[in-house]
């Protein structure tokens, strides 16, 4: 028999206390700010992951108003590499709206948090509970993870009817005390002891109660949602040098590596060839690189590197959203992953030391959504 919902906080808050992750960079200090930037970067991402991450921002931006007055180049900059871009736009502009109408302090109600940009239920509940000990529900993956297997929720998460189903659970199992306690204890446990693959039942404190485990089906719940096929992109990019500079654009706001600057990309090696004409009147590139393999979520991206090399004199005027980067100061701005490997490379010379037979294998995968 699983547990009875209200039960839940008696049993993992002495584990937690034992056993829980206390050493967190934004449990140090964990005011409405600091705890709003970690939920935000923790939306699919891994803590081990955001660590370094967040503890840089929030070196350049330790608070509300000096994240609202950064330029968003800057913001972009210090999120590159750690996926999905509108979280980082998202974060910049409540920043703004934080400062305009709520003096720079973050709202304390429900309601009002859900009027900023980026932050939905789960998010601020989580930052009410965390940083103010406010009782609000929480239901990020970690938690629907332990809340499905505890009380055998066979429909999907992401589903209207699994979603009712986990909120009513989550609801009913945060405790009017230590909430706090109670909302790190649950999503520690859903990283640590309920993971998704291989879970340590045999270390789990609601093991006892948990109806998944009692029907040997821990390893089949939360029900997978379906996923379409992995796809396979293939893309152009024209790294174009002159003078110790690179011509760069900024990318669209939607699509993956929304608002970073990245060298002009191009579908196929007919569109790339025409734009050397048109732009550069040139019929070639200077030379070809290795493909660069790039893994998304869902699908994988390979990356065909063109080198093309002007004269200082032959150097295109940069308009509208494109730039011209000198190489020496590239860590200036926010770039995809693959490209700051890229330009690492070439900003030692014009030659550099690009090795042009090595492929270059991916980081792990970013996240890849609209927005």
């Amino acid at each position: 028999m699983s547990l009875d919902p209200a039960m839940l906080a008696g049993t993992l808050l002495p584990w937690f206390d034992a056993h829980g992750r206390h050493d967190l960079p934004w449990q140090s200090d964990p005011v409405p700010y600091r705890v709003w930037v970690s939920e935000v970067m923790l939306q699919q991402t891994q803590v081990e992951t955001v660590k370094a991450y967040y503890e840089r921002f929030i070196v350049r931006f330790p608070d509300v108003a000096t994240l609202a007055a950064a330029p968003q180049d800057e913001v972009m900059r210090l999120w590159s590499g750690l996926g999905y871009y509108a979280r980082a736009r998202n974060l910049h502009r409540a920043a703004g709206v934080i400062f305009a109408r709520h003096g720079g302090v973050l709202p304390d109600s429900l309601a009002a948090l859900l009027e900023l940009p980026g932050i939905g239920r789960s998010t601020a509940g989580a930052i009410l509970a965390l940083a103010r000990g406010q009782r609000h529900p929480i239901l990020d993956g970690n938690v629907k993870r332990v809340l499905a297997r505890v009380f055998l929720v066979e429909e999907p998460t992401e589903s209207t009817a699994g979603l009712k189903k986990l909120w009513a659970l989550s609801e009913a199992a945060t405790p009017a005390t230590r909430v706090a306690a109670y909302t790190q204890a649950i999503m520690d446990l859903g990283a640590t002891i309920c993971t998704r693959a291989n879970p340590a039942c045999d270390r789990c404190p609601l093991a006892q109660g948990c109806a998944a485990f009692a029907a040997g089906r821990a390893g089949d719940l939360p029900v997978p949602r379906r996923r379409a096929p992995r796809r396979f992109r293939r893309t152009h990019m024209l790294f174009v040098l002159a003078a110790g500079r690179v011509l760069l654009e900024r990318r669209p706001s939607r699509g993956i590596w929304g608002g970073l600057w990245a060298p002009p990309e191009f579908a196929d090696a007919v569109e790339a060839e025409a734009n050397l004409a048109a732009r550069f009147g040139l019929a070639a590139p200077t030379r070809r690189l290795a493909p660069v393999q790039h893994a998304f979520t869902h699908f994988d991206l390979e990356i065909e590197p063109w080198v093309v090399e002007l004269g200082v004199q032959e150097a295109w005027v940069a308009e509208g959203e494109a730039r011209w980067q000198e190489l020496a100061s590239i860590d200036d701005v926010g770039l995809p992953a693959p490209v700051a490997r890229l330009l690492e490379e070439l900003r030692h010379g014009a030659n550099g030391p690009v090795r042009e037979a090595r492929s270059r294998g991916g980081r792990p995968r970013e996240i890849a959504v609209p927005g």
